[in-house]
């Protein structure tokens, strides 16, 4: 992942640095008169085949425009919305004005909310109604209608006026005509004004309107009346006037229908703005997932190309050892069979020496101590051949060992760059899923089911991706658990080499031997001592000022590191050191510090020198490779001289 990171970070920067700014964004206006020019003259396309397009951004996913969404698209990168150059910006504010001067026939008129058809009565638009709209019924008090209190209950009208749908229903007792006036209230929409119109008129159907009930006010045989309420009725008295004046206002048709309108027409200006938001939002969103998609795809197409040539790598470092371990094996029986023909001819000596017992007692003395000594270096050559053979037993299980586990450590660091790979694939891809979400939410804000069900499949698919990645995490860390296991053994097999160089069972000390790390060289004291002592008086001063400094490494009470970049080193500012390089110089100084370092890094916790594989020849730890290379070739070597 961190591989990955950092090569993601690299695109990044060769992206900002490949970008040339040829204009300051304060010159942006001045210089979008070159691409309109080139847009009217036909060097950009911007209706293809009866669509709208970007020409200055092809190669994106989304090609066709509807005119508002282009037009969206233009404004939000020529305000600075998107990243770009000055030159896109402006490039994209000559588009904008091209949609506004050049296409603006290709809009799309925005959909008006349907008027409801009201059936209007035979009202002129100048008449006074008021408003919200209600209606007045008179109900005269006759003896057969019985108690006045009944009729002056509104749950009783209302339920009598319920085909008209009025919102609320009040009764009063008007005194000086001895009736019950009853005020419906409608709502204050054109629904409203139809149920107050259609009330007049059944009451005007049954002879009961209000000039009837003007003429036959005080009529005892009458029956209810009912209208409208007008002007005259806002501005009477008594306490349906009161009420009227209290809860409505007066207004003529026309000006509630401009009323209406304007209203209207501001809630289109509000939807109409955010639908702009929304598609400049939109635009963003989908400029970000694209630009983060194609640093995703530069991103893997480079790490499939490094993890190709590591493949390639590896094998070819396979091969090489499989050579070299069968070169070894080849030679081994070589030298093996060179020495049982030795063998055979000490063998045919012998025989012959003993057809010979028949000479003189001195001849036959002479070739008794002849037999005596072939025999014992037939013995001899026994006794090596045997010791040899164990000895290259001991190497070809080791060098099994060590192929074994080479196999073993690279397979597995092959299986986990691959679980790595995955797990980085799955996580690029869960990245572009939440990416890909941004955009369907912003689509999402309707009521569309086809944009519902597809991030609903998203999210599912997120999921599913976010599971496959517990797994492969899962099975990471089992196979670092192994990886351990490996470089254990490989630690192991190191340990067992050390113990044979120790113990003088392989090889000598030359190119390849054993360092104890930690321990002060002798070499620098000895040669300042030379300089400042006798010969006889040099060797003993300098063993004793070399053992005095390797027991102050040894010391854990000493400790002159400091931190670096979170790493310890010498603290070149110690009093002892300081003190050290000023008496004795600095080759003596670099020889106490290089065994600080290497205590520091070997056995920090102990404070003791312990052995190490090293090559001497180059100055560095050596490899399993080199010390099993050094093996055979001592091998050989000790071969040689014993034939």
């Amino acid at each position: 992942m961190k591989r990955a990171f950092l090569l993601f970070a690299c695109f990044r920067m060769s992206l900002s640095s490949d970008e040339e700014y040829e204009f300051s964004d304060s010159e942006i206006e001045e210089f979008s008169d070159t691409p309109y020019k080139e847009i009217q003259n036909g060097k950009y396309k911007v209706k293809v085949n009866g669509r709208l397009r970007c020409p200055f951004c092809a190669g994106k996913k989304k090609q066709d425009y509807k005119y508002q969404d282009l037009r969206a698209h233009a404004s939000g990168v020529s305000n600075g919305a998107a990243r770009g150059s000055a030159k896109h910006k402006a490039n994209h504010l000559a588009l904008a004005k091209y949609l506004d001067k050049d296409l603006a026939g290709e809009a799309e008129p925005l959909p008006r909310p349907p008027v409801p058809c009201v059936n209007k009565p035979e009202a002129k638009l100048g008449d006074v109604y008021v408003w919200p709209w209600m209606g007045i019924v008179m109900n005269p008090l006759r003896e057969a209608d019985g108690d006045k209190e009944a009729l002056l209950d509104s749950g009783y009208w209302l339920k009598r006026l319920s085909r008209f749908k009025p919102v609320e229903v009040n009764a009063f007792w008007v005194e000086q005509d001895s009736a019950v006036g009853v005020v419906a209230k409608f709502s204050s929409d054109w629904r409203g004004f139809g149920s107050a119109t259609e009330l007049e008129k059944e009451f005007e159907n049954r002879g009961c309107s209000k000039r009837e009930w003007m003429e036959k006010r005080g009529d005892s045989e009458a029956k209810a009346f009912g209208w409208c309420a007008r002007e005259e009725d806002y501005n009477a008295g008594g306490p349906i006037g009161e009420y009227l004046s209290k809860e409505g206002k007066l207004r003529t048709v026309s000006d509630i229908s401009q009323e209406k309108n304007q209203d209207r027409n501001i809630v289109l200006d509000e939807l109409s703005s955010t639908i702009d938001m929304t598609n400049e939002d939109l635009n963003k969103a989908q400029y970000s997932c694209q630009m983060t998609e194609m640093s995703l795809k530069r991103v893997l197409h480079e790490k499939k190309t490094m993890q190709e040539a590591h493949a390639d790598e590896t094998k070819r470092l396979q091969q090489i050892s499989l050579l070299n371990t069968k070169r070894i094996l080849l030679e081994k029986q070589r030298l093996s069979d060179e020495l049982e023909h030795e063998i055979a001819d000490l063998q045919d000596k012998s025989k012959e020496l003993d057809k010979r017992l028949a000479l003189t007692e001195l001849e036959r003395q002479k070739l008794d101590e002849d037999k005596k000594k072939s025999d014992a270096m037939r013995n001899s050559l026994q006794l090596a051949t045997r010791e040899q053979k164990k000895a290259d037993q001991r190497v070809l299980r080791l060098v099994e060992e060590h192929q074994r586990q080479n196999e073993e450590a690279l397979g597995k660091i092959l299986e986990l760059e691959t679980q790595l790979d995955t797990k980085q694939t799955l996580e690029m891809e869960i990245q572009e899923l939440k990416g890909k979400l941004q955009v369907m939410k912003h689509l999402g804000d309707g009521d569309c089911e086809a944009v519902k069900q597809k991030m609903k499949e998203m999210n599912d698919e997120l999921e599913d991706k976010k599971s496959k990645l517990e797994e492969l995490e899962q099975m990471n860390s089992v196979l670092m658990t192994k990886e351990r296991q490996s470089n254990d053994e490989i630690q192991a097999a190191r340990k067992k080499l050390i113990a044979g160089f120790m113990t003088g069972l392989v090889g000598t000390q030359s190119d390849i031997g054993i360092k104890m790390m930690g321990e002060v060289d002798e070499k620098p004291f000895l040669n300042v001592c030379k300089k400042r002592f006798s010969a006889d008086k040099a060797a003993v001063e300098a063993a004793t000022l070399c053992s005095t400094w390797q027991n102050n490494v040894n010391d854990s009470n000493w400790h002159p590191f400091k931190l670096d970049k979170a790493k310890e080193v010498v603290d070149e500012e110690d009093d002892q050191l300081k003190k050290l390089r000023g008496e004795w110089g600095k080759e003596v100084h670099n020889a106490v510090k290089t065994a600080l370092e290497e205590m520091n890094e070997y056995n920090a916790s102990g404070r003791y020198p312990v052995p190490e594989l090293w090559n001497f020849k180059e100055g560095r730890k050596a490899t399993l490779k080199e010390v099993i290379t050094f093996i055979s070739k001592d091998m050989k070597t000790v071969k040689r001289k014993r034939t």
